[in-house]
């Protein structure tokens, strides 16, 4: 998009993370309502970090953490596949996060095609320990 977007989405992520004077949640759904796909992604992505996994939304629903993530995707925002697919995975859709792992990686995701050709059901972070599907990390880091 614009200069100014970056901008503002700059000065968002900084403010929401604490590091200047604002409000930076009406500039991110400013932004999201404007099509600005790093603003659709991170507006999701405070949504899901509630821990109510299981309140994604609809694709159809643009407001949605599901819809945000899916329009992000349509506009060809490169992390969105990823980012829904994990979503799913810790939401416990083993299907979807399969479906949109490969989507990720049909669109030239590294990280995406690592992890399909291996398609772990347990993952080494935390919230996999909400849905019982958490294993140590590798020596690799992975």
């Amino acid at each position: 998009m614009s200069e100014r977007s970056d901008r503002l989405f700059r000065r968002a992520e900084a403010i929401l993370a604490g590091k200047a004077i604002g409000f930076g949640m009406p500039i991110l759904q400013m932004l999201a309502h404007q099509r600005y796909g790093p603003a659709m992604l991170s507006l999701a992505a405070r949504m899901t970090e509630t821990g109510n996994m299981k309140d994604l939304g609809r694709f159809s629903d643009a407001n949605s953490p599901a819809g945000l993530m899916y329009h992000a995707f349509q506009q060809g925002e490169v992390n969105a596949a990823q980012n829904l697919a994990l979503t799913l995975f810790y939401a416990g859709d083993l299907a979807g996060y399969r479906r949109w792992l490969r989507r990720a990686a049909r669109d030239g995701d590294e990280d995406a095609v690592k992890e399909l050709s291996r398609f772990e059901v347990r993952q080494p972070y935390p919230l996999a320990r909400r849905i019982s599907r958490v294993r140590p990390f590798r020596r690799d880091g992975s």
